[in-house]
């Protein structure tokens, strides 16, 4: 058992406001924090933003603002997107910190002492989307770079390199010996097959080309490049320092148990990232997760055919109250690593169908039935054990497996089944029809053996839905923030449990006549 856990998002660049894009890992990533802490009582998630470069450089300049304002407003935009959508992480962490920028000038000075990082003229084709220099077998049939569609352009300046190629052979054995490194594992052989070109990369821009970044403490005349400025967060931000005098945070919680990320930026992660911290001897990740990407109405995103769709957005449009039915979709939109796709008409069919439907009309019509033959009473004679109990304790195991692999999709599939068995469990039984006959213990016991089995659901689903769990919490009289070890077969106790005018529905259907309205 794990006594800490720590997981961090890729930090997002600041060059632009927060899309649907953003939102899904952050969301995942959130889940995945919460269900951790269900499990372990010391945990950290870091996210940020990743705030140096050209394209912010350009921006600022044609708004007519300097990089660090137009860095601080659109930080912000982030940081509100994230509090709308309940991200709970520990720390939030920008590039344009001032202990950030210490460090990574550090870790470069080590760097080079050590001889891992070397002086070079090169000439590349650079793209300015992407930030970084591509090789031709990078390219697609036009030349053109595959993530952006545009021609890079060739660039011819003396930067300071990263002996990558030293680690290749250690980081090809490390993917090997290690089958949860690299998730979902399916990803693994793409990495490999990336390994087999490799070449050293370029880690520093001439400051005659890039002006806004952290300037290289020896040679001021360059600043350093994104592969150590923004993937050195993750250390950064626990408070990792060179000489071994760590902050308590690092001491405590690395190495990541989690990074997430998304899949067009594994390699740099997986190879790039990895090799900076064996050249830096720093234990490496347990296990870096890439997510696939989320279409809008299966296309993809981008600002050219106007289909980029902000969370704030399908907030309003839905009139949600809180971000719980979009955490929910978000985290069942895309099955373990595989792309995942956005539209109006499937996110009001899932959620109302899974949250409404199935979930929450389980849970209201039990709670009235209670109020209606027993008012609101648990009475000693209910409580026994029963089949509902061990295929809770079932699911839950089987939930964590699933959340050790990053599978919250198929995890999720895994409650609301769970839910679906409950649901069954009423029709067969028909306690109103129990209660009809007179038969009320045994119309009690049915009754109990549902909510007992909700308290069960709720915890489960909370990492997805924290306020629809702390409302169905609040009827069913327990702690949401109970671990999952405190689980016991049977939660509710005798006494009175609720009365009519405490039963409220935990999620409104998103109804059909708003719906049809929708454009």
């Amino acid at each position: 058992m794990m006594e800490n856990f720590y997981i961090t998002t890729a930090i997002d660049y600041v060059n632009g406001a927060p899309h649907i894009g953003h939102a899904f890992e952050k969301i995942y990533t959130d889940i995945l924090f919460r269900h951790f802490k269900k499990r372990i009582d010391n945990c950290f998630m870091l996210t940020g933003t990743d705030e140096h470069g050209i394209k912010i450089q350009k921006t600022a300049k044609a708004a007519g603002i300097t990089p660090k304002e137009l860095c601080d407003a659109n930080s912000n935009l982030f940081k509100e997107a994230w509090n709308l959508l309940d991200i709970s992480y520990s720390k939030f962490i920008r590039t344009t910190d001032d202990y950030h920028k210490k460090t990574v000038q550090d870790i470069f000075e080590k760097l080079l002492e050590k001889g891992d990082i070397y002086k070079h003229q090169y000439t590349g084709l650079y793209c300015s989307g992407c930030e970084t220099f591509l090789s031709p077998k990078d390219l697609d049939e036009e030349g053109n770079c595959p993530v952006h569609g545009k021609k890079p352009e060739e660039v011819s300046e003396e930067n300071y390199f990263f002996k990558l190629t030293k680690y290749k052979d250690k980081i090809i054995e490390h993917i090997k010996n290690n089958k949860d490194f690299i998730l979902p594992e399916f990803r693994a052989n793409e990495v490999l097959n990336q390994l087999e070109n490799i070449e050293d990369i370029s880690v520093s821009r001439a400051k005659s080309s890039v002006e806004w970044g952290i300037e290289v403490k020896s040679d001021p005349s360059q600043v350093i490049y994104v592969w150590i400025d923004a993937l050195s967060n993750y250390i950064t931000g626990l408070g990792y320092s060179v000489d071994g005098n760590h902050d308590e945070n690092f001491k405590k919680f690395w190495p990541a148990n989690f990074h997430i990320i998304g899949k067009d930026i594994l390699k740099f992660h997986s190879i790039y990232w990895i090799a900076i911290l064996m050249a830096l001897g720093v234990e490496l990740p347990k296990s870096i997760y890439a997510h696939g990407w989320i279409t809008i109405d299966k296309n993809k995103m981008s600002k050219s055919t106007g289909n980029v769709i902000a969370p704030k957005t399908v907030m309003e449009e839905f009139e949600l109250k809180n971000p719980d039915a979009l955490r929910y979709f978000m985290a069942t939109a895309a099955v373990n690593g595989k792309d995942g796709n956005y539209s109006d008409i499937d996110f009001k069919e899932k959620v109302n169908a899974d949250l409404a439907n199935n979930m929450g009309n389980l849970l209201n019509r039990t709670l009235n039935m209670l109020v209606k033959y027993f008012d609101g009473e648990i009475k000693e004679k209910f409580i026994s054990d029963n089949e509902l109990n061990q295929k809770a304790a079932n699911i839950q195991k089987e939930v964590e497996n699933l959340f050790d692999k990053c599978d919250i999709a198929s995890a999720a599939n895994c409650i609301i089944g769970l839910v679906d068995e409950a649901n069954k469990y009423v029709n067969d039984t028909a306690p109103w029809s129990l209660a009809k006959e007179g038969k009320m213990d045994e119309c009690g016991k049915v009754l109990y053996n549902v909510l007992n089995l909700m308290v069960k659901i709720a915890l489960l689903i909370e990492p997805y839905c924290p306020n629809i769990a702390q409302s169905m919490a609040n009827q069913l009289k327990f702690d949401i923030n109970l671990k999952y070890t405190e689980i016991q077969p049977n939660m509710i106790k005798p006494g009175k449990l609720i009365s009519k005018d405490e039963i409220i529905p935990v999620f409104l259907r998103l109804d059909s006549e708003f719906a049809a309205n929708k454009k």
